[in-house]
């Protein structure tokens, strides 16, 4: 739907100059290779610069600079798109636009508001994302928060690109986690209803599991005592998972995460999926007993050892019900199954991916997008224990201290694959330090700069309904350039799933706004907003042009639209994110 049209514009301008060269015999190759942009290392160098020579030059038997000036012969109204073209060591194409055709990027993003960053590369493809996927047994912890930050803006950096997506959470309500979670509120039951008990040794011992065990006495009194233990073991279960679900289901409302599926594991045990799965892996020959346990053969797509399905008790294993989980997501008809996991889980992917495999799908049909641990960190020193959870800090208290946009935006400041340390007072800092509030107050910045216009009776004119000419000084197409970038940005995180790359831009696009801001005068100086408060977020910044510079209403016009289209992008981008964009702060 939209992209970088300076870059789709040079793209198209050196491929059809790589064809005309092939046409005329100036080049040989037979298979031209996809024309990629970078910029440059010096903003003296030019705008962009392209590598495509030097990629071309072994093939052709000639040196990079050769086949660049090849290339520059055969593009076609360079005088349209470039004010200078040069050809460095060892074969760079560096590029310098025409101020026109930067321009055109404003109404660009005017016209499509909220589309423009969005894509249709997807081609409405199907995926499925599962993330979080906690096991109901007590409270979000900031891991799973982390997950959940990754995985929402995962989510939405695909529908962005043009995909149709499905975000489901896969509720781990079967197996041994489930039983020790009710063992634990039976023996806290008892304990609240006078008799002794022995705690499991590996039970949950977060407050939580009492304030669970209180609301089962509350409900049924001590009839439970009289129940055989069994019995009273799965009513503290039934009663723990209803409960802890739903406090799951409140914390990610809480944090703006909202999914499409809630898929119950349980019903794969209850429907006969998993018994069904293992069939359909026994007849292709997958499956064979060893010293009375069931054995997937995974080793045949690529893991590093077979695996058991079945206990040697008769127990199914972990992977028997994601090998039937994963099956299911294969038969709803999904081109792309992603699973969002904790890194502790980085060997099971090879064994997921023959899961696939062993169904008759390439094994790219998954991807995996791992989760690093969250250190909490309070004047430098990590935080260790929660009152609540008694083993963890919560996602909740979390929320509750710094905010939800504060935890988004921290949480997806790096590689999702990287360690991260959380520093809490950082993120409560309304300063430039703090890169949350950076990049919302310049939203909220611009929106203060327009009130002020609104009182002053100065409209803010859409592009095409202003001379734009008048925007000549290099912080200014510092700031198009930026803006124009931005769809590039967005396919790329989507295309490597990483929504890092999103909060990165975005510091950098504040950065620039927050510079131009302090520096130049937008309107005549009666209209100027509190020159103190811009020194909180440029220090040492020059401001010594907006001092001498003159604003005439033409050249207020342009900037008043030019800024316009910023706070459009930040609010585009922070939306990729699950965090708000506000108008005053």
């Amino acid at each position: 739907m939209s992209g970088d049209i300076v870059r789709e514009k040079i793209i198209d301008a050196l491929q059809s100059a790589l064809k005309q060269a092939r046409q005329k015999g100036q080049l040989r190759t037979d298979s031209l290779p996809a024309v990629t942009l970078d910029l440059p290392k010096r903003p003296e160098w030019g705008d962009l610069a392209s590598t495509v020579a030097m990629s071309l030059a072994s093939s052709e038997q000639r040196s990079p600079q050769d086949v660049a000036r090849i290339i520059l012969e055969n593009v076609d109204q360079r005088e349209v798109l470039f004010d200078r073209v040069e050809i460095a060591h060892p074969g760079f194409l560096n590029m310098t636009v025409k101020r026109a055709l930067w321009l055109e990027v404003l109404p660009q993003i005017e016209e499509q508001g909220e589309a423009y960053g969005r894509a249709d590369f997807g081609k409405g493809r199907r995926v499925l994302v599962e993330y979080v996927s906690a096991n109901p047994t007590g409270p979000l912890h900031v891991g799973h928060g982390r997950g959940a930050a990754v995985g929402q803006a995962i989510s939405n950096l695909l529908a962005a690109a043009g995909y149709d997506v499905l975000k489901e959470y896969y509720i781990n309500d079967a197996g041994r986690q489930m039983k020790l979670l009710g063992a634990s509120v039976y023996a806290r039951y008892q304990e609240l209803c006078g008799r002794p008990a022995s705690f499991p040794e590996e039970g949950y011992r977060g407050a939580y599991i009492e304030t669970v065990a209180g609301h089962v006495r509350d409900r049924v009194g001590t009839t439970l005592l009289d129940s055989p233990a069994d019995q009273a073991e799965q009513r503290c279960r039934d009663q723990a998972y209803e409960e802890l679900l739903g406090l799951i289901r409140q914390d990610l409302r809480l944090f703006g995460i909202e999914f499409d599926s809630w898929f119950s594991e349980a019903s794969l045990a209850s429907s006969g999926g998993v018994e069904q799965v293992l069939e359909e892996l026994r007849k292709r020959d997958l499956l064979f007993e060893q010293d009375g346990a069931l054995w997937f053969r995974s080793s045949a797509f690529g893991d590093e050892k077979d695996r058991v399905v079945r206990k040697q008790e008769g127990e199914y294993t972990y992977l028997a019900s994601d090998i039937a989980y994963h099956r299911d997501k294969l038969r709803r008809g999904y081109d792309l199954l992603i699973d969002v996991w904790g890194a502790d889980h980085h060997g099971y992917i090879p064994r997921m991916e023959a899961v696939v495999q062993a169904y008759g799908y390439p094994k790219d049909r998954l991807r995996v997008v791992l989760v690093q641990m969250v250190n909490l960190m309070r004047g430098g020193r990590k935080v260790e224990m929660s009152k609540r959870a008694g083993e963890f800090i919560t996602m909740r208290e979390l929320i509750d201290e710094v905010g939800a946009d504060a935890t988004k935006f921290f949480f997806l400041m790096r590689r999702s694959d990287t360690h991260l340390d959380f520093d809490l007072e950082l993120a409560k800092q309304q300063s430039a330090e703090n890169p949350v509030y950076y990049v919302q107050y310049a939203h909220a910045r611009i929106s203060s700069l327009f009130r002020v216009a609104e009182e002053r009776g100065i409209p803010v004119p859409k592009p095409r309904e202003t001379d734009l000419d008048v925007l000549t000084h290099p912080d200014e197409f510092g700031l198009i350039r930026k803006l124009s970038a931005y769809p590039s940005v967005v396919h790329a995180s989507a295309a490597a799933l990483e929504p890092h790359r999103i909060t990165f831009y975005l510091q950098e696009l504040a950065g620039l706004l927050h510079t131009f801001y302090f520096k130049h005068r937008i309107m005549p100086p009666a209209a100027d907003l509190e020159a103190p408060d811009a020194e909180r977020f440029v220090k040492d910044a020059d401001a010594s042009t907006r001092q001498r510079e003159q604003v005439t209403p033409g050249l207020t016009a342009a900037r008043l639209t030019l800024m316009r289209q910023v706070q459009r992008v930040i609010r585009n981008g922070l939306g990729l994110l699950g965090v708000s964009a506000p108008d005053r702060m």
